[in-house]
């Protein structure tokens, strides 16, 4: 599997835009996401390469930039469906990976996949035993479902979050890292005020692979002080 990215970039210069071709029973929005997909040179590449999604590539551009997947290091993957980062891990060499998602994810060799909830006691003790041990590096690309009401929506990225997070803080070693997804405006103060307190570093980045329109970005914190 090639392990990396798409160059939107590179081809004859035109850019080429296609179209649907039935949008009879379709909403708008429908419509729109549906020629934004098909027009996405990430999820041409991501179907090209076998990676379960786009979301593969933010993973790649991160991992190559910070360098946060060590080989035969334990990987725990908060919010795996549909698993594309839970591929990366190990693709990158990554030992023990354990994806977990309130959606079941299908089988991907080398990998244990829970279907449940993270907070759940005896999910926490299940993925400690897959492991065997404390994960190396907690990932997280939770996401909520949008309402499309402002201050909703904020809230629900902000608890996903803080239970990411909280998670990272209770499971990692000295040394461990931590990668989740923010959203410009939800990163707050109370958020990443704890995280420098008990990480040596802690960074923000906006892979290339995430879309220009979308206001993610990515927090990198790595040398958990325990």
């Amino acid at each position: 599997m090639d392990k990396g990215s798409p160059d939107p970039g590179r081809g004859s210069g035109r850019s080429l835009t296609v179209k649907l071709k039935k949008t009879a029973g379709r909403s708008v929005a429908s419509q729109r996401w549906l020629t934004r997909q098909l027009n996405d040179p990430y999820v041409a590449a991501a179907q090209k390469q076998g990676w379960r999604s786009r979301a593969a590539f933010k993973l790649i551009e991160i991992d190559d930039r910070f360098h946060v997947i060590r080989k035969g290091m334990r990987v725990l993957d908060l919010g795996a469906a549909p698993g594309g980062w839970t591929q990366v891990a190990l693709n990158r060499g990554a030992g023990t990976v354990v994806g977990i998602d309130l959606l079941a994810i299908e089988p991907i060799p080398g990998a244990e996949l829970i279907k449940g909830d993270a907070t759940d006691p005896e999910a926490q003790a299940r993925i400690l035993a897959l492991l065997g041990g404390a994960p190396d590096l907690v990932l997280s690309d939770m996401a909520p479902n949008t309402s499309g009401h402002a201050a909703t929506d904020h809230i629900r990225i902000v608890a996903l979050a803080e239970m990411a997070l909280d998670l990272a803080f209770a499971f990692l070693p000295p040394g461990g890292s931590f990668v989740a997804k923010l959203f410009q405006g939800g990163a707050d103060k109370h958020l990443l005020d704890p995280m420098k307190k008990r990480f040596a570093m802690v960074r923000h980045a906006k892979p290339p692979a995430s879309r220009k329109e979308s206001s993610e970005l990515y927090v990198i914190a790595t040398g958990f002080r325990g």
